[in-house]
């Protein structure tokens, strides 16, 4: 077995350096593990990579927050021949917000890989939960070190108790017979020693100890508490030793400072074990239950020392059945009370230690070790499990249900509100005829896909909004307060062509003859207005949307002629700006740019002119030159949009972006039924469930609404109108290009296995 790690390491000062550092050495002892082609992915928290002398083993390291780093990573590790990976997994020590940098990585991993989850949140939030998912959902195995932590996991973030595996924290394996070199120094010569170690921070309730020793002192002169252990990197950065002057003034008010050392060292394993086994209690006084696995307290039990902790997660289980004592979080008169009981009571002091030191045999290295090394034996049997060479390209079975409660909380009876704060309608912001017109785009489809009685429900809001925001001239005015007052006079182009998209589908597809006469009323009173179009994506909108209508009204001459003239100006800018590989409309992509493409495509629908089609392909082949990088769809930006012969910025990703791919890809399907367009639409859906630069998905499961792009480190998490029907008119769709991918499958002109 060879195996890539990806944690910190040492030299770097960290519990999860330590603890792989550990493992790295317990799995060499087992005779099928091959030590020499086994590596380490170490992370650094800073840009300079030569901030540690590493050993040797050290093969790669990453830079905290440069994304990249990962995806070179993974790319080192597939390159390599190691059988499988082991992620040590703290959000601290991943870039990104909440360590979301780390999904680059593993989602380009082609190893398998086992996952060890230091801390597991009872209260995470969404990107934290969405974190966890996404891993293990990649993961082999997810290894966590308390039962608690299973419980977590299983009712908090979904992840079933098949895919977790308990291992508890290993302990060093080390002889507590051998004479220990500390007990007759001057710090434990005579003295009752309580012992606290670890990096030192707020969280720990130190003070706690402090404001007992009074007590304890008063009937036993003799003690002295050591506290062993650095003031946490992250502390000491933004406050200093502000903690632990604190800590000294309390002692010398509570005149207990003759009684308390503190050892300021990061200490070895084997020095540790001397104070452990030195010492006369170990405490752990953490101050709030959140702690899933201390390492302290393992090494602690595996040392057999006697422990009084408070009673955190970990604690409750490490130390029941008489391993340990437990006392409030706080309450120092309790700890008092129970260390002068100890002090005083020699055989119930020994009878802790025993039953500590013998629990403790079964969590020393080598045999943890073996453990873990027979779930990544499981996890390579699995992954060489021959899988299913060619399934259907449209995954309908893994699509979430289609819900619109979030379109129904956002839609009050004058029509759907622009913008929301997290979840929340944001009243403040009001509406705008863009969204109605894609709501109603919207609620059409769902009708269409399978008669959603929301959709019917809400479809005469939106047409009304849409009624409503017409001129008496027809053109459209764009923005509404939420006390119906007017904030424009005239729309954008983008916007009365979006509208003219949405009346256009509905005359095409409306459900009932009512709602196609009404539809049909507003578009005709627009008509006026279609020659006056000056800029492109208007012109695009507007296009598509008469393409709908000339499906069904073939005759229309007047509009035959209308979207004829809109389509060359598409062509005759295509033709101006191309230039060598630059193959586009305009020397700069901005927003919703596969529009311009798509309507060339419904053009050519409609009318069946061959240059449309020829410009559509030969511009959908430009775009799929940088869309696609490292497997998932990358819209272009918003962050300085793609100039020409330049590279797509990539970020903010805007989810009107990937709509409008994949109703792109869709329609070049419907058009050629080939199926690169199919897998084409299918990634650009997936953007929207996590196969994205970040891995993390859009979409939201619980409010079924969908967040408002795509940053850099982070998704926006307000989940307004815009990015909300995206997705839907994204997801429905899919829907129906699976449809047609099932209607091809049935064909007897497809190759009977192509599809097996």
């Amino acid at each position: 077995m060879k195996i890539a790690y990806i944690s910190t390491y040492p030299p770097r000062e960290c519990g999860l350096a330590t603890f792989n550092q550990n493992l790295v050495n317990a799995l060499s002892l087992n005779p099928s593990y091959n030590a020499k082609k086994s590596f380490i992915v170490a992370m650094n928290e800073s840009d300079d990579i030569n901030e540690y002398a590493y050993p040797k083993e050290v093969k790669f390291i990453v830079r905290q927050q440069n994304q990249q780093d990962y995806i070179e990573a993974a790319n080192f590790i597939n390159n390599s021949d190691v059988d499988s990976c082991i992620i040590e997994h703290e959000f601290g020590i991943y870039g990104g917000n909440s360590g979301v940098f780390l999904l680059s990585l593993i989602n380009k991993l082609n190893k398998p890989f086992v996952t060890i989850l230091h801390t597991v949140l009872k209260e995470p939030n969404f990107m934290q939960q969405t974190i966890i998912k996404e891993i293990a959902a990649k993961s082999a195995k997810i290894v966590v070190m308390s039962k608690k932590a299973i419980l977590f996991l299983n009712n908090i973030y979904q992840i079933p108790s098949s895919k977790i595996k308990l291992i508890e924290h290993g302990v060093p394996d080390l002889d507590r017979s051998i004479p220990n070199p500390l007990t007759d120094t001057a710090l434990f010569k005579n003295k009752k020693v309580l012992f606290t170690f670890g990096l030192i921070s707020r969280n720990k309730g130190l003070e706690t100890v402090i404001k007992a020793l009074p007590h304890i002192v008063d009937k036993h002169p003799d003690v002295l508490y050591v506290i062993l252990g650095n003031t946490h990197p992250g502390v000491v950065r933004h406050n200093g030793e502000e903690y632990r002057d604190s800590l000294k003034r309390l002692a010398e008010e509570l005149g207990v400072q003759d009684h308390i050392a503190f050892v300021n060292k990061f200490v070895s394993e084997e020095e540790l074990h001397h104070y452990l086994t030195a010492c006369y209690l170990y405490i752990t006084p953490y101050l709030n239950e959140a702690q899933i696995t201390s390492g302290t307290l393992s090494y602690a039990v595996g040392a057999g020392a006697a422990v009084v902790s408070t009673p955190y997660w970990h604690a409750q289980e490490l130390l029941s059945e008489r391993r340990g004592k437990l006392f409030d979080f706080k309450d120092n008169e309790q700890l008092a009370e129970i260390v002068n009981t100890l002090l005083a009571d020699e055989t119930k002091h020994q009878e802790l230690k025993e039953n500590a030191y013998r629990y403790g045999l079964n969590l020393r290295w080598p045999a943890i070790g073996n453990v873990y090394l027979e779930v990544l034996n499981e996890a390579l049997i699995a992954h060489q499990k021959p899988k299913r060479t060619i399934p259907p390209i449209i995954d309908v079975e893994n699509m979430p249900a289609l819900n619109l409660a979030h379109i129904c909380l956002l839609t009050d009876d004058t029509g759907i509100i622009q913008h929301a704060r997290f979840g929340i309608p944001n009243l403040k912001e009001g509406y705008c005829i863009d969204d109605n017109a894609r709501a109603l785009i919207l609620t059409i489809m769902a009708y269409d896909q399978d008669r959603n009685p929301t959709a019917i429900k809400l479809m005469p809001v939106y047409l009304s909004f849409i009624q409503y925001m017409q001129r008496e001239d027809g053109n459209f005015r764009n923005f509404l307060s939420f006390n119906r007052n007017y904030l424009d006079e005239v729309g954008s182009e983008d916007s009365f062509g979006r509208t003219i998209w949405a009346l256009g589908y509905l005359i095409n597809a409306a459900p009932n003859n009512s709602y196609r006469e009404f539809g049909r009323e507003l578009f005709s009173h627009s008509l006026p207005h279609f020659k006056n179009l000056k800029y492109i994506r208007g012109r695009a909108n507007t296009i598509i949307g008469l393409s709908y209508y000339l499906l069904t009204q073939h005759g229309d001459e007047n509009i035959l002629l209308e979207i004829n003239h809109l389509a060359q100006s598409l062509i005759k800018a295509y033709h101006e700006n191309k230039d060598g590989e630059w193959h586009w409309f305009e020397e700069i992509l901005t927003y919703d740019n596969a529009i311009l493409p798509l309507a060339l495509l419904h053009h050519y629908e409609a009318t069946g002119n061959a240059e449309s089609y020829h410009i559509a392909m030969e511009s959908i082949a430009f775009l799929n030159t940088f869309s696609f990088e490292n497997g998932y769809l990358n819209p272009v930006g918003n962050a300085g949009w793609m100039k020409k012969h330049g590279k797509n910025p990539i970020y903010d990703q805007q989810a009107i972006e990937t709509m409008a791919m994949v109703l792109l890809y869709s329609k070049a399907f419907d058009i050629t039924k080939d199926s690169q367009y199919l897998e084409k639409m299918q990634m650009s859906y997936e953007w929207f469930l996590g196969k994205n630069s970040l891995h993390i998905p859009l979409y939201d499961p619980e409010t079924h609404g969908c967040a408002d792009g795509l940053q850099f480190n982070s998704v926006n998490r307000n989940q307004g109108a815009e990015s909300t029907l995206a997705y839907f008119v994204s997801h429905l769709s899919v829907l129906k290009a699976a449809e047609s991918e099932y209607e091809t499958l049935a064909s007897p002109l497809v190759e009977a296995d192509k599809y097996s």
